[in-house]
């Protein structure tokens, strides 16, 4: 250990990648000495001749839990803040974490939070020194910063903070504490009251966000099911210009009777058209704004289907590599004081960025485009200018090189492009024919390969031109229901609605695909989903109310800023909680049976691949023997002597229905996840000829290298 002497100064940082930022960079030598104690990393650095041991936690290390009393019962208010290694098993490693933090504190004159920057890193600082450090939390000091530059961890530690920020720290204490008295009570009601009937275990969930955006999705599901499409019709025609052929659009999107759309192709299949009018206008297309948290997921999600939890790590990663700033912000905004200039001539170093970065630096001034989000801790995400220290790896790459190209497109000007809007003429109707062209490429030039192309090049056109119309075709439409959400749409309407934090909404998401409630990445409610939510809106439709969650996620953001305390919060979140709870009790009985039967047909749903191909009226269905414990597929007619079909399936995975069947045997086609694999499509007919069809072409190449 450090020794007795109470001669250094004790920085807590938020994890072991950020401990050793800071203390490479505080360190005179940036070579400070690693130590390990009870097997966790701290750091001795020496700064002016001073002393500085950085220490990481692991994220939170102390967690809300029940203060006394069973666990299999409710309503339960009563709690305190302990270890997260005596309220969770899988967090036993925090125990001897805990221990060397509070050795290493016993010898520390000067206690400082080094924690990233926000509600939740402001708060495991405070628990850590509150608890591990005896009440150090009193006569702290705070770093804030929001890269993990050298530059910026030096500003950050010369201009420490005098004292915590006690208002982040008490925003996030109370937002902790209302979940868990959410989460643990609506929990347990719905547990206890689906094994109480079953006598089946079974984890169920629901709480102060998860339950409203479930609700959301519930309500979408709902309207596709009920959607009763209605049929119309298009007119699609294309016509002939100097012997190339263009698709001409009708003046009207759709043709509500069929008779009406016949007549039009009458009218004008094999005629000659003439040009009305040719409208040119030119305009400017503004450069994007700079990524917040939310629209870096979005973004990363329509560019390369990464999940909004995905891109959320993958960025944090970036971060703690100091390549990025801070990605946790709702910021669009970039100040100068972050240094534009510093940035582009060190991402001008990296060679697929010299170019772009040399033409930045030639301009006079730089002014980002800017969105209206503020964020008061941080600013917009953005590259710190720093080289990568190791190899990035393939989603890593994608997320930087996205980050970095967003940046430099903020600084560059409107792209100029050039509309065309040809007004055609047919025998009494009228046709549209568009065009356009870039004039001036600006911010587009800067964001490839991610901006969209809508180039559509036409030939020069006067006006009374001829025309040829080579072909005009009735299309026959019906009305289609609205999307479905994707983790992405879902994330967007979150925030539009103000249900969540920035941190919190992709981890809901993962609840409600771990708790089954939803599946695909097309969001499909389960049955089990549906009748969580039906449940909690017909006993307590509080649970499930968006505007309860947005008036407790306001409360709470005012103690941020001191307008609203703690105490308030808590004592409002138990008034409106406590009725629900009665509710609960009262319709245990009919909760559990309507609960259990759709946990049952749950269970079942993800058993069954698809229709059985071989008898038609069986079901393909996911089976474990009882004697070898190997898993299989049968068809449920086996049992009444109907059918024989079965196949084997890959042991030591997780197999998932798609919906789909292979075209070419018709047995369904089914998910395979295996460890440390990515998942995979499989026909399951271990026939399949198209299995044999590839067998025998991956022989012959075989066969060919020889």
């Amino acid at each position: 250990m450090v020794g007795d002497e109470k001669q250094y100064a004790l920085v807590i940082a938020e994890k072991p990648g950020a401990a050793m930022r800071i203390a490479q960079s505080l360190d005179d030598s940036e070579k400070p000495k690693k130590t390990m104690t009870y097997n966790v990393p701290y750091y001795e650095a020496y700064r002016k001749g001073k002393k500085i041991i950085v220490v990481p936690a692991l994220g939170h290390l102390y967690t809300v839990a029940q203060e006394r009393g069973r666990r299999n019962y409710y309503p339960v208010f009563n709690f305190k803040w302990v270890p997260k290694y005596a309220a969770e098993r899988k967090a036993q490693q925090t125990k001897t974490w805990l221990k060397a933090i509070s050795e290493l504190a016993d010898g520390a004159s000067t206690f400082i939070n080094g924690c990233d920057y926000d509600i939740e890193g402001s708060l495991i600082g405070y628990t850590v020194l509150k608890y591990a450090c005896n009440n150090a939390e009193k006569h702290a000091k705070r770093m804030k910063f929001s890269t993990l530059t050298k530059k910026e961890l030096e500003e950050a530690y010369n201009n420490v903070m005098p004292h915590l920020d006690f208002s982040l720290a008490e925003a996030g204490q109370t937002r902790h504490e209302v979940d868990w008295l959410y989460g643990i009570n609506l929990s347990r009601a719905l547990t206890l009251a689906a094994n109480n009937w079953s006598k089946k275990y079974a984890t169920l969930s629901t709480g102060r966000v998860q339950g409203p955006t479930l609700k959301f999705l519930v309500e979408r599901e709902k309207e596709i099911q009920t959607f009763v499409p209605t049929p119309f019709w298009e007119i699609k025609a294309t016509a002939e210009i100097n012997g190339a052929i263009y698709e001409v659009e009708f003046e009207r999107e759709r043709i509500e009777r069929k008779i009406e759309a016949d007549e039009i192709v009458k009218a004008c299949v094999g005629k000659t058209a003439l040009v009305k009018d040719v409208e040119v206008r030119t305009f400017k297309q503004t450069p994007p704004v700079p990524f917040d948290i939310g629209a870096l997921q979005a973004e990363a999600y329509r560019l390369f289907g990464f999940t909004p939890s995905r891109t959320l790590g993958i960025a944090e990663r970036l971060y703690l590599a100091a390549l990025i700033s801070y990605p946790r912000t709702s910021s669009q905004k970039i100040p100068p004081t972050i240094g534009y200039r510093e940035i582009f001539a060190s991402l001008k170093r990296n060679p697929e960025y010299q170019s772009l970065a040399s033409d930045l630096l030639a301009r006079k001034t730089l002014k980002p485009n800017e969105g209206e989000k503020e964020d008061s801790a941080h600013p917009a995400v953005y590259p710190t200018g720093n080289l990568p220290e190791r190899i990035l790896d393939v989603s890593e790459k994608k997320i930087f090189d996205l980050i970095v190209k967003r940046f430099m497109a903020v600084f560059v000007d409107p792209a100029v492009k050039q509309g065309v809007k040809v007004t055609i003429g047919v025998n009494g109707y009228t046709f549209f024919l568009h065009g356009r062209r870039t004039l001036e490429e600006g911010w587009l030039k800067f964001y490839q390969p991610y901006s969209k192309s809508d180039e559509v090049s036409l030939p020069h056109l006067e006006k009374d031109q001829k025309i040829i119309i080579k072909a005009v075709a009735r299309e026959d439409k019906f009305t289609q229901p609205p999307s479905r959400y994707n983790p992405s749409s879902l994330l967007k309407l979150m925030e539009e609605q103000g249900i969540g934090t920035k941190a919190t909404r992709a981890e809901i998401m993962d609840t409600l695909y771990d708790r089954r409630y939803i599946r695909d990445e097309r969001i499909v409610v389960t049955e089990l989903g549906f009748n969580v939510t039906e449940i909690l809106e017909s006993v307590c439709p509080a649970v499930i109310s968006v505007e309860l969650t947005r008036e407790l996620e306001s409360k709470m953001e005012k103690i941020e800023t001191e307008i609203e305390i703690r105490e308030n919060v808590l004592a409002e979140a138990v008034g409106y909680l406590k009725p629900i709870l009665e509710n609960l009790k009262m319709n245990e009985k009919n909760i559990g049976q309507r609960l259990s039967e759709a946990i049952r047909q749950s269970r079942l749903e993800e058993r069954v691949l698809g229709n059985c191909p071989v008898c038609k009226t069986g079901k393909l269905l996911i089976i474990r023997s009882k004697k070898t414990g190997k898993q299989f597929v049968g068809c449920t007619n086996y049992r009444v002597g109907l059918c024989k079909a079965s196949a084997p399936l890959p042991q030591f995975a997780t197999v998932k229905p798609t919906g789909k069947v292979c075209s070419t045997c018709q047995w369904p086609i089914a998910k395979i996840q295996a460890r440390s694999r990515r998942p995979w499509n499989l026909c399951i007919h271990p026939k399949c000829p198209a299995k044999e069809e590839r067998k025998q072409f991956a022989l012959r190449r075989v066969q060919q290298r020889v």
